[in-house]
């Protein structure tokens, strides 16, 4: 088969479909490739480096559309496109297909198969292919560089001589892929980063990145804004105007915003009132992602960045991708080969459209003359979501003084149990034993309580660098043992052997095992 690119002609698009280095890995299944000239240019891939790949160049749109058996591109087709579209021809591209019911119908009559990459159901074997991933997790990452173009100060906190400089301070609304790429962004560059989501399941995850989830004071029965596929699900009244409240008493303090959410199939939630922008700071940004669906911000305005009269930014973006066309391309290029991959399993160059398989029955919304969208569900089951965990609720001050208090009481407890045992068994030993030995004795026992204390207290974290301390220890507890070899009794000279023997044992092993854990951070 002959797979076609042409170049993209919706307004502002610079991605292409196919790189060099895929149309390498295409011709590997058995396919040759074809281009429309300049269609790489704008994401930095030139006709030449196309040719040395040994791909042919067409030199007009519609010649590229001839001569291709499948064309792949990023974009819908345009209305001109759709002419050019033929019979058992295969098209690969984004389509949104709840929104193109009359192109589907177009398609059918022509008797076209249409795979949208934008169906592709979110099952593991298929996140090769994802391409809304993808494309979100530049978004997410371009979105904190647009709100750092447009900030006026460090993300970072920094301490100068002409003065200190406060971190930034960045919410980031809705973490799915573009949300946690944000995040991980926003924490790399210094920022004091908070996220919020309605999946619970994510707050160890974003919490993982360094970043603090919100949590709400949300007294029902824990909100699961899970929905299948991994996306969030419509929240209830309740949990929104819980969430509207704890955002209001957030905004004053963010200098940063940056909103993510989106339910499939529906406009983008408000999540950003009005009264909100009004309440931050002059200076602040909001990035707001889901502009090209309404937008989480009531003020946002699509493709177009606005400066509100307190002075607050709000960028509308819906090309992040597209800004980083070189990178996004690859990955688009990428997730199209993954899919000729799974059309071509014999690697010889022959597409088998294989309905009965869940990824190309989920994506194909035309085949044989009928539009086959919306698909079935999968036979298998998307990725599941992590179990959830009870939220943790943040004590109050006199809850925390509470169990303070009870923990200081059990510890008490504890510890006079324990030293009422040891004097009884002290008394004990001390009726049958001679004094010279009750001297030692004591000594030995209050050393072993001391010693038990001072290391169970040490943190496991520590436990490593506390080797070369104990160590030490063990060399003065060696002299004593020395010492008390000289002395008369047979019992304490058989113990103060003993002694030395252990811990000469402790001291030439823990320098050897020390020497060997500080050799592993030698540079070699």
């Amino acid at each position: 088969m002959k797979i076609g690119t042409p170049k993209e002609i919706f307004t502002g698009e610079r991605r292409v479909a196919m790189t060099p280095d895929s149309a390498l890995m295409l011709q590997k299944l058995g396919h040759t490739c074809i281009v429309e000239t300049g269609a790489g240019i704008e994401a930095g891939f030139a006709d030449a480096d196309y040719k040395a790949a040994g791909v042919e160049i067409a030199k007009t749109a519609a010649a590229l559309w001839k001569a291709a058996d499948v064309v792949a591109k990023v974009r819908a087709p345009e209305e001109v496109e759709v002419k050019r579209l033929r019979a058992d021809q295969t098209l690969i591209s984004l389509i949104n297909p709840g929104a193109n019911a009359e192109f589907l119908e177009a398609a059918a009559k022509k008797g076209s198969t249409v795979v949208a990459m934008d169906m592709v159901p979110r099952i593991s074997r298929a996140q090769k292919m994802d391409v809304l991933s993808s494309m979100a997790n530049i978004a997410g990452y371009r979105a904190v560089i647009e709100a750092g173009n447009n900030f006026g100060r460090f993300f970072t906190g920094q301490i100068t001589a002409a003065g200190k400089v406060p971190p930034a301070k960045v919410l980031v609304v809705g973490a799915g892929v573009a949300g946690l790429a944000a995040v991980g962004t926003s924490t790399s560059l210094g920022a004091i980063t908070y996220a919020f989501d309605v999946r619970p399941e994510v707050a160890e995850q974003i919490e993982s990145m360094g970043a603090e989830f919100v949590y709400l004071d949300f007294e029902e029965e824990q909100q699961d804004g899970s929905a299948s596929g991994g996306y969030a699900s419509v929240s209830s009244p309740e949990f929104r105007e819980a969430q509207l409240a704890k955002f209001r008493e957030l905004a004053p303090e963010m200098d940063i915003v940056i909103t993510t959410a989106l339910i499939p199939n529906r406009e983008a939630p408000e999540l950003w009132t009005e009264d909100m922008v009004a309440a931050m700071k002059s200076g602040s940004v909001i990035v707001d992602l889901a502009a090209e669906r309404g937008g989480n911000c009531k003020l946002t305005v699509m493709d177009e960045k606005i400066v509100t009269d307190n002075g607050v930014t709000i960028i509308g973006y819906t090309d992040f991708p597209s800004r980083m066309a070189t990178q996004a391309s690859t990955l688009f290029a990428t997730n199209i080969r993954h899919m000729m991959t799974d059309l071509t399993p014999e690697k010889d160059g022959v597409i088998n459209h294989n309905m009965e398989d869940d990824v190309i029955r989920g994506a194909t919304v035309t085949h044989a003359k009928k539009v086959t969208f919306p698909p079935p569900p999968p036979k298998v089951a998307a990725i599941a979501a992590a179990p959830k965990k009870q939220a943790t609720k943040e004590l109050t001050p006199a809850e925390k003084r509470e169990a303070e208090i009870a923990a200081f009481k059990a510890q008490t407890k504890s510890q006079v149990t324990l030293l009422v045992v040891g004097a009884v068994l002290l008394l004990g030993v001390g009726l049958v034993a001679p004094a010279s030995f009750m001297q030692h004795f004591i000594v030995f026992v209050l050393s072993v309580f001391v010693g038990f204390q001072v290391i169970w207290g040490v943190a496991h974290s520590l436990h490593t660098p506390l080797m070369a301390v104990t160590n030490a220890i063990s060399s003065i507890i060696i002299l004593g043992a020395l010492v008390q070899i000289g002395s008369g009794s047979f019992l304490v000279v058989v113990l103060a052997a003993v002694s030395v023997f252990i811990t000469g044992i402790n001291i030439f092993g823990g320098f050897l095992v020390t020497r060997r854990m500080l050799a592993m951070f030698q540079k070699s």
